[in-house]
């Protein structure tokens, strides 16, 4: 169970704050009374939850890219953070195709300087890696990827992470050995998320954001890969995840420094023209059109998560199926132009906490 009193006075650095699950992040610690210290390049568009929530108004703001080292182990120096979660990223699957060097310099070289940085700070006690359910080489299965599973990843966005993925493995090993950890007295860990949506994700190329931007300009809906199976879980699902873990890892840091999934409900294991379906019926309008073809770059058709490990050893497992993941996404779009971002974001972190403690 998270606790709250667990992180009040905690100095947090969130890298990507700016971003979707950054500013849901930033908003919960904030809630909590955490001193939060964000890292990142500037949001992706006006509307962003990051933007209407005002969040950054409430943290430390720090506008950076993530490959500038120095600039990194400045923020280190100044603010001495006791935890670090690490999200800036390149997210998307398709404009990796189009930069795939940039892909790979942020993904990549990015965690590497994280790592560094909490390897020279030494305040610095936990740190979470944010990869995705994308770094396992995906045999298309039909059954979830445990966290000892292959690590791969066919397009450069999914390779990317998977060689993160084997970057915070080598230098957990390498310096953060939780054997040795009476020497360095840090907590590494990656965590793996299925397809995460919710309110403020107005990126390219990711379903709902797809759905409402169409919706919104009364146009169809354009589904490019209707029969792709993915894990969908709304944001607060893994935060909440992530919040606990680093609870965990605090407390007892040479058991809980590993890997993570945090995954779904079964029920959530659906194609994408079901989600988007369920989309138009929430909202009460859209239509949907099929224009898949041939030529779209290679995405994976079929992709679960095994989150047995999480269930077990944290006592962490979803709350929401996937009509209430729905409702919780598709309400955020229906009321950001007319309610105060960050009061309905508390609000709907209320409830989900309510409905977990059921």
């Amino acid at each position: 169970m998270i606790d709250s009193n667990f992180w009040k006075g905690k100095t947090v650095l969130v890298t990507g704050h700016t971003g979707f699950k950054g500013s849901w992040l930033s908003i919960w610690l904030h809630e909590f009374g955490a001193k939060v210290i964000g890292f990142s390049l500037d949001p992706y568009t006006k509307k962003d939850n990051f933007v209407l929530s005002n969040i950054g108004d409430k943290i430390v703001d720090i506008r950076a890219d993530i490959r500038d080292q120095e600039k990194l182990h400045q923020v280190f120096n100044d603010y001495k953070p006791e935890i670090v979660f690490h999200m800036a990223a390149q997210p998307l699957v398709r404009l990796s195709y189009k930069q795939p060097v940039k892909t790979y310099e942020t993904n990549v070289m990015g965690t590497i300087n994280v790592l560094e940085a909490i390897r020279a700070c030494a305040e610095t006690k936990v740190g979470i890696f944010i990869t995705t359910d994308k770094c396992y080489e995906n045999k298309e299965q039909i059954w979830g990827y445990k966290e000892s599973d292959s690590l791969g990843g066919y397009d450069p966005y999914s390779s990317s992470k998977g060689a993160a993925e084997i970057a915070i493995s080598s230098w957990r090993r390498s310096y953060f050995n939780p054997n040795e950890y009476e020497k360095h007295g840090k907590a590494i860990s990656s965590v793996r998320a299925g397809n995460v949506i919710g309110g403020g994700d107005w990126a390219l190329d990711r379903i709902i954001p797809d759905c409402i931007r169409a919706i919104e300009n009364q146009k169809p809906i354009e589904i490019r890969s209707p029969h792709a199976i993915r894990p969908w879980e709304h944001v607060l699902e893994p935060v909440s995840g992530y919040l606990l873990l680093a609870q965990k890892m605090w407390d007892n840091p040479v058991k809980y420094s590993s890997s993570w999934n945090f995954g779904p409900q079964l029920n959530s294991v659906v194609n994408v023209w079901d989600i988007a379906n369920k989309v138009v019926e929430a909202y009460g309008e859209g239509k949907l059109i099929d224009v898949s073809h041939r030529n779209e770059a290679y995405e994976a058709k079929l992709l679960a998560l095994d989150i047995s490990k999480a269930w077990f050893e944290l006592g962490w497992k979803p709350k929401l199926n996937i009509d209430e993941t729905i409702e919780y996404t598709v309400d955020w779009y229906k009321h950001y132009k007319k309610h105060e971002v960050y009061d309905f974001c508390k609000k709907q972190i209320q409830s989900f906490v309510n409905k977990s403690e059921n």
